[in-house]
Formats: C-alpha cells, sequence, structure tokens
C-alpha cells in the first residue's frame, strides 16, 4: 500500500563536517550510525520507504553556534520543499528574542532543544523566560530522556507543562529514550506530542501501542532519528505494532500536518 510519510525527527550536518558530527553521535550513544549525516544521504535513504517531507534540525552545544546552525538549516530547507527546518536556541546566547524573531521570519516551523548536548534542565530556571519568549509561536521539539543523565526527565517536562500549558512540546522519544516508564508516569496523557523516534529498537511491541493507544494516536508523530536508524526499519517497526489505518495515517503524516500547517 502506498502511504504517505513526513518524518518530524532527521539531523542532518554540512558536508565537510557531517561524517565526524555523525560518528560521535554514534558514540555518544554506542550506537553504529545508519546514515553519514549529509543531506543528500537523508534523501536517498528517506526515498526508500517513499517519504514525502522531513522536519530537519541540528543541536547548537555553544551559544557562538547558534547562528550558523539555524543559516544551514535556513539554507537546506529553501533549497528543497521537501524539508521543513526547525531552528535551535541555547541557553546561553545573548538575544534569544532577535534570534527566535529571525527563525519565524525565515519561515522556521519549530525549534529543536536538546538538553542533554546542550546541558540545561528542562525545567531550569533559565529556561523560564526562553519558554515564556517562545509562547505559542513555535512548537518546542524537545530531546527527551537519556540512561546516565537527568537533564531531559519526563518529570522535569511535566513541571515545565504545568507552569506553560500553552507551550505546544514534541517529547522526542516517546518521552524519555529509556525512560518510557517515567514517560508513562508523568507525560502519558498530558497535552503533549511524542515522536517515535529511537523507541520502537528498545521498547516491547505491546508496551508501544499501550503508550500510543493511552496517549492518543492523534499526538503521536513517526520520526526516524536519522543518521541512527533505517527508515525501512523504523517503517516496518510501526507497521508490526497491529495499528488500524487510522491511527497509522494519523502517526506517519496527518498530525504533522496538522501541528505543523503543511501538507505532504
Amino acid at each position: 500500500m502506498d502511504r504517505s510519510i513526513i518524518d518530524i525527527h532527521a539531523h542532518v550536518f554540512p558536508e565537510k563536517i557531517a561524517k565526524k558530527a555523525s560518528s560521535s553521535t554514534g558514540d555518544y550513544y554506542g550506537i553504529e550510525m545508519y546514515g553519514d549525516g549529509t543531506v543528500q544521504d537523508l534523501l536517498e535513504k528517506g526515498e526508500k520507504i517513499g517519504t514525502k517531507r522531513y522536519v530537519i534540525h541540528s543541536t547548537a552545544t555553544r551559544a557562538d553556534q547558534v547562528v550558523s546552525v539555524n543559516n544551514f538549516i535556513a539554507s537546506v530547507k529553501e533549497a528543497d520543499s521537501r524539508f521543513i527546518g526547525f531552528g535551535t536556541v541555547h541557553p546561553d546566547l545573548e538575544d534569544i528574542p532577535g534570534e527566535i524573531e529571525r527563525l519565524i521570519s525565515l519561515g522556521f516551523k519549530g525549534i529543536k532543544l536538546h538538553p542533554d548536548f546542550q546541558r540545561f534542565n528542562i525545567d531550569g530556571e533559565n529556561m523560564i523566560p526562553i519558554y515564556r519568549i517562545i509562547g505559542d509561536r513555535l512548537p518546542i521539539l524537545m530531546h527527551m530522556g537519556d540512561e546516565n543523565k537527568t537533564y531531559s526527565t519526563p518529570r522535569r517536562l511535566a513541571r515545565v507543562l504545568d507552569i506553560f500549558p500553552d507551550l505546544t512540546i514534541i517529547a522526542a522519544h516517546m518521552g524519555g529514550y529509556m525512560r518510557w516508564g517515567e514517560s508513562g508516569d508523568f507525560l502519558v496523557g498530558r497535552d503533549v506530542y511524542f515522536d517515535t523516534s529511537s523507541t520502537m529498537e528498545f521498547l516491547d511491541k505491546q508496551k508501544m501501542v499501550d503508550m500510543i493507544r493511552t496517549h492518543g494516536a492523534d499526538k503521536i508523530l513517526f520520526g526516524v532519528d536519522y543518521p541512527m536508524w533505517t527508515h525501512e526499519g523504523e517503517l516496518e517497526n510501526i507497521l508490526s505494532l497491529g495499528l488500524s489505518e487510522e491511527e497509522l495515517r494519523l502517526i506517519l503524516y496527518e498530525n504533522a500536518c496538522k501541528l505543523l500547517n503543511i501538507d505532504v
């Protein structure tokens, strides 16, 4: 069956640093990477399952990287309409309001934050003014979960949602990589989106189905986490869960279209 697919979670890097950036991420998580992190490689890999659109992003690990990272993502999305850009900010960036305004003016559809790589607690006092600035203007794709660090725990995100109920958050990795029990305790059923990336290789199928159906398929987004995993494998994983065609349509593209005001 032909399917429309939007990949909500893809990382790309400039060609001169892509392989190094990709391998460094693999070393951090102890995972052999599937792709080399280049734009062309992402397209070639995604086309194997007929991916129509890709939400692309990268993380600024220092404040002085923010503008260059955002300029790169802007150049990629402007060159090919299949790409949807999520920008980045950093807690130490001097002019966060100005950069967010610039992202909006450049047509970015959201912001990606990675608490573990950027070294901030999701519910840290330094983040409160940033959430207030972002408000309801852009969704935030938040990396969630880590086995060895506590920057991005589901409990921390739940505190932020209590303070800022109008924030639109996409909690990556079904709310917490390797912390899915905590995600179930603190995030499932809340007004927050989950993406499926970096989860189905680890989580029992029935637990995955239970999380999807308890949380609501209308708040789940399909993501591959390229260059970490294969597009074929992630699609096969979601199709193997026994979800209904309606649930699959929502997860694979309809929710993303509605959230980001895009089409396939």
